[in-house]
C-alpha cells in the first residue's frame, strides 16, 4: 500500500503523539508498504528526509516551539499540508490516508480525500476529544467543537489508541463506533539487556512539563522520600520546568535530581535502561506512549489510574495506579518499591511480560487489516 500520513507532530517535534506516527510508519516500511508523511517544519530540521519506502515532508509553519502547538499553528499546518498534498498526489497517489489526530491533520486529510477522492481515517489520540485534556482544550472545544464532526463522520475508519479513549469519542460523537488499537512499541528492539535492581534505585518521568502532566507533584512525593536511596531523572520541557526546577532547589534536592530537557527518542530509551520506577502523575492521559516504552523496558509504572493508563498496569502485579489527587498513595506506593528490592524486581520482569501486547508488528498487522478493508470498500 501507499499510505500519506499527515500530523502535526513528528519526532522530534511534539510529543506521545508523534512517536506513535513515527513508530506505526517504521512498521509499515518494515511489512513492505510506502509511506510519505507530512509534518510541520520547525527550525534546525530537514525540510525532507528520504529513505528506503519513506520520506518525511516539512512544511512551512508557526510553530517555535518543540513541545507546544497554538492553534495558530494547527490553522497553518492545515492550509499548508493541504497545499503540499495536493501536489504529492498529482505525483504519487496514495491508496489511502491516514491523520494523526482529528485537529488538524484530519482536517486537512478530509479536504485531500474529497477533492482527490482517496478514502481517509484517523488515529484519534486524547486531546482530540472533548474532555480528554479539559485544561489544555476545553476553551477550544467550546468554539470548534461543531467543526470536528464532520471530519469524525466522514472519516472511513475512527482508531482510538485506549480503551478510555475509545469511550469518551463514543460519548462525544454519537453514531461514531471506533475501533481500539493500541499504542504499539518495537519490543524486540527497545528490550532490555537484563532486568536488574540499579544502585540507587532511579526514578523516571517522560513527558511535557505542564499542568496535565503534574511534574511539581513528583518533586514534592520525592522530597518526602528523602530520607531514602533514589535519584530522579525527569525527561522533557515545558511551561512548568523552572517551576519544577525551583521546587527542585527549594527542597535541596539538587544533587538528587536530573532535567534533561527536551531529548531523542534514543536518548529517552537509554535512560530507560538505566531506570527502574516510571513516575506519572497525570491528570489526564490517553494511551502514554512513554508508559509503553517504559514496561517494555521493564520499569515499574506508578501512574495516575486516568485515562488509558490501567491498560499498562496489572494491577499488585507489575505497578500501582493512583488517584492523581492522592500524594499520600504515590508516596507510599514508590516507598514499597523502594524499601523492597525483591518485590521491585518482580514488578519488573512482570512488566516486561505484559509489554508484549503492545508490540509494534502486532499493532502495524491490525492497522493493515483496517486499511485493507477500506480500501476494499471504497
Amino acid at each position: 500500500m501507499r499510505i500519506l500520513v499527515l500530523s502535526h507532530e513528528y519526532p522530534p517535534v511534539g510529543g506521545g503523539g508523534g512517536r506513535v506516527s513515527q513508530d506505526l510508519n517504521l512498521g509499515f516500511c518494515q511489512h513492505g508498504h510506502e509511506v510519505k508523511i507530512i509534518t510541520p517544519y520547525l527550525k534546525g530540521l530537514a525540510h525532507t528526509e528520504s529513505y528506503a519506502h519513506y520520506e518525511i515532508i516539512r512544511v512551512p509553519s508557526f510553530r517555535k516551539y518543540a513541545f507546544r502547538a497554538t492553534l495558530v499553528d494547527m490553522g497553518a499546518y492545515i492550509l499548508s499540508s493541504y497545499v503540499a498534498g495536493s501536489r504529492l498526489i498529482r505525483t504519487w497517489r496514495p491508496d489511502i490516508i491516514q491523520g494523526h489526530f482529528a485537529v488538524p491533520a484530519g482536517a486537512a486529510a478530509r479536504m485531500l480525500s474529497k477533492k482527490f477522492n482517496i478514502p481517509y481515517f484517523l488515529t484519534a489520540h486524547l486531546g482530540d476529544i472533548p474532555g480528554g485534556v479539559p485544561e489544555k482544550t476545553g476553551t477550544w472545544f467550546r468554539f470548534f467543537y461543531p467543526f470536528t464532526k464532520k471530519i469524525w463522520q466522514d472519516a472511513d475508519r475512527i482508531v482510538t489508541v485506549s480503551s478510555y479513549t475509545q469511550e469518551l469519542a463514543q460519548q462525544s460523537y454519537p453514531g461514531i463506533q471506533p475501533e481500539l488499537i493500541f499504542n504499539g512499541v518495537d519490543t524486540q528492539a527497545i528490550k532490555p539487556d537484563h532486568l536488574a535492581i540499579h544502585d540507587p534505585i532511579q526514578i523516571v518521568f517522560a513527558g511535557r512539563f505542564m499542568e496535565q502532566k503534574n511534574p511539581l507533584l513528583i518533586v514534592e512525593v520525592l522530597n518526602q522520600l528523602k530520607d531514602l536511596n533514589w535519584k530522579c531523572v525527569m525527561m522533557g520541557d515545558g511551561p512548568l520546568k523552572t517551576s519544577v526546577e525551583q521546587k527542585i532547589q527549594d527542597y535541596g534536592l539538587q544533587e538528587r535530581f536530573t532535567l534533561t530537557g527536551w531529548i531523542d527518542p534514543e536518548q529517552v530509551i537509554g535512560t530507560y535502561r538505566d531506570s527502574d520506577i516510571l513516575f506519572m502523575p497525570s491528570r489526564s492521559e490517553g494511551l502514554p506512549v512513554a508508559g509503553v516504552q517504559a514496561i517494555a523496558m521493564g520499569l515499574v509504572p506508578v501512574i495516575s489510574n486516568v485515562g488509558g493508563c490501567p491498560d499498562l498496569v496489572d494491577e499488585n502485579r507489575n505497578g500501582f495506579l493512583v488517584d492523581p489527587n492522592d500524594t499520600a498513595a504515590f508516596r507510599n506506593s514508590i516507598r514499597t518499591l523502594l524499601t523492597n528490592e525483591a518485590l521491585l524486581l518482580k514488578y519488573k520482569e512482570a512488566s516486561y511480560k505484559l509489554a508484549k501486547k503492545f508490540d509494534l508488528h502486532t499493532i502495524v498487522a491490525q492497522y493493515e487489516t483496517v486499511m485493507q478493508e477500506i480500501i476494499a470498500s471504497h
